[in-house]
């Protein structure tokens, strides 16, 4: 199964707790579009500098794999290489990246996906919050409502009320 870190926002002046549909699950394990595309997958994610160390490494290897005079079938394994790295090491990127941020990691979760995963932290998250605090004061609303003085209707078969219980006492 799955692990998933659980990273809440850094909690601005004026805000107690951060929101909880900001939170961000991480999975940890292969991530494959990382692997496929590199590039395009830490543009989403905003990990600049983790693009930036992508683009240096991958051009450093090329650029030594081309005066080294490598034919191209060990220069594709050794992109394969680095894109495999990629895919292994997404997770620990964004964290990394998270915590540069000043996201703080709350918790650590395990479940069968994501919904899951999330489901399983908001029940454990909402158990531990603080009971909100709400008091107001007794409304005064007066006396019950007035009740008529009418007498009940009387029924025309035996003093019962058709499609009612017999009253109690009373023939059967």
């Amino acid at each position: 199964m799955p692990v998933y870190t659980v990273h809440a926002p850094p909690a601005d002046a004026d805000e107690r707790s951060a929101a909880p549909d900001r939170f961000v699950f991480v999975r940890d394990g292969f991530y494959f579009w990382a692997f496929v595309f590199g590039p395009f997958w830490l543009l989403t994610r905003r990990l600049w500098l983790a693009l930036l160390a992508y683009v240096v490494v991958t051009v450093a290897a090329t650029v030594a794999l081309n005066a080294l005079g490598v034919a191209s079938g060990p220069r594709l394994l050794v992109l394969l290489l680095i894109a495999a790295l990629l895919g292994l090491e997404a997770g620990s990127l964004w964290r990394w990246t998270l915590a540069r941020r000043g996201w703080r990691q709350l918790d650590v979760v395990v479940g069968d996906d994501l919904p899951s995963a999330e489901r399983r932290f908001f029940d454990r998250w909402s158990g531990r919050q603080p009971a909100p605090v709400s008091f107001s004061l007794p409304i005064d609303r007066g006396a019950p409502p007035p009740t008529r003085g009418m007498p009940l209707p009387a029924s025309s078969i035996h003093g019962d009320i058709v499609g009612s219980f017999p009253r109690p006492g009373g023939l059967r």
